[in-house]
């Protein structure tokens, strides 16, 4: 494997991480700004209390986003193994 093939499975890698991780990232920061909101106008300043609610929001999140989160997964494998395969 030339460098620039190399170069290429990681930066494939790389986008494939991104795309995975993207919808639970962007929940986690919605929910935690919309918590954050929520304290500052009631001035409620308890730190535990955002943990619960994002939480659950992942959660839920990976629940409905983990057939697509296996889709592309399973397509960089089947990339990288036939990059293996063919030499």
């Amino acid at each position: 494997m030339t460098g620039a093939e190399t170069l290429d499975v990681a930066r494939d890698a790389i986008w494939t991480i991104i795309i995975v991780s993207a919808p639970l990232l962007i929940v986690g920061l919605v929910v935690g700004v919309a918590i954050s909101l929520v304290q500052a106008l009631t001035q409620i300043q308890e730190q535990t209390l955002v943990f619960v609610p994002k939480i659950i929001a992942i959660f839920v999140t990976l629940v409905l986003a983990l057939p697509f989160m296996a889709d592309a997964l399973h397509a960089e494998m089947m990339r990288i193994s036939s990059r293996i395969i063919g030499g």
